[in-house]
């Protein structure tokens, strides 16, 4: 605990020297978000998972900021920023990205295509607020997330959940036989390669290509030829979503900086500034889109970290199964409306508190669900 607390310290002076940012007290007694149900219902959230988990010396400490330039210079002034965000469950990608989207910390097999076992954010907020399946979507460029919409909990799912769309399902439907030049953007499981879902395309993802998103085929195609990266696609996936169906909660899974597992650390500072750039694309997109401008709040954090080098038993960037501190103590970053800039919070919340908040900001209740709202956000 005392290192983790030390985690977040570091992080705190690093910020507040390089930003200028000003701390922020546990003590808030008053949010800046607006209770009124007309603002409510006009309310619409976006959550960017910073895909893969990165340890602190290659983002925010001194040595790795010019991985995260839009992080550090352009968002993080806007932004509260939460030094200490704890994660104590299972550090698996699926398993702990499901423990953020139920509020409690999930023991489902990470590398199984199962749905969580307790009810998903999506779910309180379509079930209480009474919104259409447009209205949430999840944009998750593994294919083994594409249960992660919807729980099996018999209270609110089946068919109360969002919408999970795979971009790389979408690729896969527009090709003909094996395409080498689109393997780039289709590989799928950097962890375990022995793992690796099927992937498939049919008649529900060209659906969803030429009537939800209004791409054909040929043109979904060239632009793909265009990206780097399988979360570039996902990006670009979710704007023409934002565009198309303009929906209230919008959640959205990076994925390529867990190419780390593969042990190229080239790769790795790669997928960080690579991720970096998309989440300021994001930002920009919710600003000049009209029905996100003014009225949006929009969420960076990890699932987690990656372990450090000083761990005797971790592996240092490539991995973070051994529950080292640095894997388990992350970050925040909250942007927009009702959200205070150019704040540093340092106090411990944890990654199961995320869901309680959401639905204290959006108007929903989330019974089931483990954590608490945290306050400096509702």
């Amino acid at each position: 605990m005392q290192i983790a607390r030390r985690l977040s310290i570091n992080r705190r002076d690093f910020l507040r020297s390089a930003a200028a940012m000003s701390l922020g007290s546990s003590l808030v007694s008053a949010s800046p978000l607006a209770r009124a149900a007309s603002v409510l219902n006009k309310r619409k959230v976006i959550v960017v998972t910073f895909g893969g988990g990165a340890r602190d010396q290659e983002t925010f400490a001194p040595e790795g900021q010019e991985n995260i330039p839009n992080l550090m210079h352009e968002l993080l002034p806007q932004s509260s920023f939460f030094t200490h965000v704890q994660n104590q469950g299972i550090l698996g990608h699926y398993v702990a990205t499901a423990s953020l989207a139920t509020g409690v910390y999930e023991t489902l097999n990470n590398f199984a295509a199962v749905p969580p076992d307790h009810p998903t954010v999506f779910e309180y907020f379509r079930k209480e607020l009474r919104r259409p399946a447009s209205d949430a979507w999840v944009v998750a460029p593994s294919n083994g997330f594409n249960r992660i919409g919807e729980s099996d909990n018999r209270s609110y799912g089946p068919g109360l959940g969002a919408k999970v769309i795979l971009p790389k399902h979408l690729l896969t439907a527009t090709l003909s036989g094996s395409d080498a030049e689109f393997e780039h953007l289709l590989r799928d499981n950097y962890e375990t390669p022995l793992y690796t879902p099927q992937l498939t395309g049919n008649e529900f993802e060209l659906h969803q290509l030429q009537e939800m998103l209004k791409l054909s085929v040929d043109e979904f195609r060239a632009h793909a030829r265009t990206l780097s990266s399988p979360d570039e696609l996902s990006v670009y996936i979710a704007r023409q979503l934002m565009r198309q169906e303009a929906p209230s909660l919008l959640w959205i899974t990076m994925h390529d900086i867990d190419v780390a597992h593969a042990g190229a650390y080239s790769l790795y500072i790669e997928g960080i500034q690579r991720t970096d750039r998309l989440c300021a694309e994001l930002w920009k997109a919710v600003q000049s889109e009209p029905e996100y401008a003014n009225n949006t709040t929009m969420f960076i954090l990890p699932d987690f970290g990656r372990d450090s080098d000083e761990d005797a038993g971790g592996n240092g960037f490539q991995h973070h199964r051994t529950g080292d501190i640095a894997s388990r103590t992350t970050w925040m970053m909250a942007l927009g409306a009702g959200v205070r800039q150019g704040v540093i919070y340092d106090q411990p919340v944890q990654s199961i508190d995320f869901v309680p908040t959401l639905g204290a900001m959006m108007g929903f209740q989330t019974s089931l669900s483990s954590g608490k709202p945290i306050r400096e956000l509702v």
